[in-house]
């Protein structure tokens, strides 16, 4: 077989891999995506859980590059704290050498059952369905690839000029590693430069310790992506992105003098050679998460140091261009996009305000002020250029989307005005006076106010997507809200009936704040609405019980 066929065949196996790879993602982020944004979210309170929602997120998007970008946008929302970010990266970076280990697990024979199964759930009416029917035919594809490519290097173990190269890498291990991060950065996937590498090593091609310079040389290049992709982000986005480069780096400068040493332990241990490029791929993550995870401050603290603050961001909107009020579907996508911005200045004030109850901080209150501002001037913007749309005259389905568009931001303005004006008074209350609440009723306001961000990040992907099954959640949820407003104020009045002091000196302000939390997730459940008025499902905004 001439060295050109060996080469298109080699290429077209890594490509149906990545095309494996980019059928998975999109697949799960369908069917899962709101659920798993969520989870990395909230999953974050400390150092384990980070760890393992990074992970955990990685295994089902099969991209560590899609966790970190994600990761950082939350840390630009202050949804995630610098140093948890990085530890949750560091669960993306096992879970991506995770995933690379079960791929390497000899199941290539499941690869005719994944894509059969996966197209008969193409074939289905739900979303999710269909999601999850397109990652099992990423998982077929990426099964597939991994025959194709141990036959496509099936002919290398008798290539002169592949032996030739072999023995120049294993002789010059720093160019071996840097050839190694191209191969990743060039796919943008350090899981499919691990398979490369797992293919030629069954070929009988490579030594131990290059195997172990060319692991680390796709975990380098596999952290790159994410930080180009980051540079036109704020700071804060560019920081988290550049710490993990950083981190994996540091981990590959340590680990390469030690590569013989690396490879003789890997020769003692009862493993398989043909599987030890995977097998060295976790045992380098999992060393270097361990070795990373006690210096994550100092991590976010170098970063923060490389990388100032940026410049007072602009008050005024980002995406509204007058050019395109000609084209109405691109116009309202810009709108769509500026009201996104609104969603995520309010879920700020709101994740400030509810910091500043479980333990006040004016200052993070005085912001929550300028950010409404922010929010009045961008919602204003948004009708006034909706306003000019509408003068030329939309069809039906685009005049539709305009109006929902405005609802939305008209309502992201409500909750911003309940937050400056009643909530931000009452927590300042709270903490210039030094009242505490009881150990329940704080425990109540808090898991309502961490329902609240929660909910408002559902109707950020609903107002996208208009999912109905979402949507049928959300006004769900509202029943819930509900509930837990009542009973947290049934316990309260249990506890005045029992003579508590502390609920009696917080009384007033524990109700307000209920009423004011119940407020805010009314204007937020309004988001539903108009997709299940379309269904026929709501009645006088009342979910009509199912038939």
């Amino acid at each position: 077989m001439s060295s050109t066929v060996v080469m298109i065949n080699l290429l077209g196996a890594v490509a149906l891999l990545l095309l494996g790879l980019a059928q998975v993602k999109d697949g799960v982020s369908q069917a899962f995506g709101a659920k798993l944004k969520i989870g990395l979210a909230t999953g974050t309170s400390n150092g384990p859980r980070s760890f393992f929602s990074g992970l955990i997120a990685t295994i089902a998007l099969q991209s560590s590059t899609a966790t970190a970008l994600m990761t950082a946008s939350f840390v630009e929302r202050e949804l995630i704290k610098p140093r948890m970010a990085q530890i949750v990266l560091l669960g993306a970076n096992v879970g991506t050498a995770i995933t690379a280990w079960i791929v390497a697990a000899g199941l290539e024979w499941l690869s005719p059952l994944a894509v059969l199964v996966g197209v008969i759930l193409l074939r289905g009416s739900s979303s999710a369905r269909q999601g999850g029917g397109k990652a099992l035919v990423g998982i077929g594809l990426m099964l597939l690839s991994l025959h194709l490519l141990s036959a496509a290097t099936e002919p290398m173990r008798s290539s002169p000029a592949l032996m030739a190269f072999v023995a120049l890498l294993d002789n010059a291990w720093p160019v071996a590693l840097i050839f190694s991060a191209m191969i990743a950065f060039v796919s943008s996937s350090s899981l499919a430069a691990v398979v490369l590498i797992l293919s030629l090593a069954s070929a009988g091609v490579l030594s131990t310790g290059l195997i172990i310079v060319l692991v680390l040389g796709a975990n380098l290049g596999g952290a790159v992506p994410p930080v180009l992709a980051s540079l036109s982000g704020p700071a804060s986005v560019k920081r988290v992105t550049l710490g993990n480069l950083i981190v994996r780096g540091a981990g590959c400068v340590l680990v390469l003098p030690l590569a013989d040493y690396g490879a003789g332990l890997l020769t003692i241990l009862p493993l398989t050679p043909a599987k030890l490029p995977v097998d060295a791929h976790l045992a380098f993550n999992v060393f270097l998460a361990a070795l990373a995870w006690p210096f994550s401050r100092a991590v976010s603290g170098i970063v923060k140091s490389l990388i100032a603050d940026d410049a007072a961001a602009e008050f005024g909107p980002k995406y509204l261009d007058e050019q395109e009020l000609s084209t109405p579907v691109v116009a309202l996508a810009s709108a769509t996009r500026e009201v996104l911005g609104i969603g995520d200045l309010v879920e700020r004030m709101l994740v400030r305000t509810a910091d500043s109850f479980d333990r006040y901080n004016p200052s993070r209150l005085q912001e929550v002020s300028l950010l409404e501002g922010r929010v009045d001037l961008l919602q204003q913007e948004v009708k006034l250029y909706l306003s000019k749309l509408g003068r030329a005259g939309l069809n039906m389905e685009d005049g539709g989307r305009s109006a929902a568009i405005i609802d939305y931001a008209i309502n992201l303005e409500h909750i911003g005005d309940i937050l400056e004006k009643s909530l931000v008074p009452e927590i300042a209350k709270k903490g210039t006076q030094g009242l505490q609440f009881s150990e329940e009723g704080h425990a109540d306001v808090k898991t309502l106010f961490e329902l609240t961000q929660e909910n408002i990040r559902i109707a950020q992907t609903i107002f996208v997507t208009r999912d109905f099954n979402l949507a049928r959640r959300m006004m769900e949820l509202k029943v819930e809200v509900r509930k837990m407003e009542k009973q947290s104020a049934a316990k309260h009045f249990a506890r005045l009936r029992d003579g508590r002091a502390d609920s009696m000196r917080t009384s007033s302000l524990h109700l307000d704040i209920l009423r004011d939390l119940k407020r805010i997730n009314a204007h937020i459940v309004a988001t539903a609405h108009p997709i299940l008025d379309e269904s026929g499902l709501l009645i006088e905004s009342r979910l009509r019980s199912a038939s």
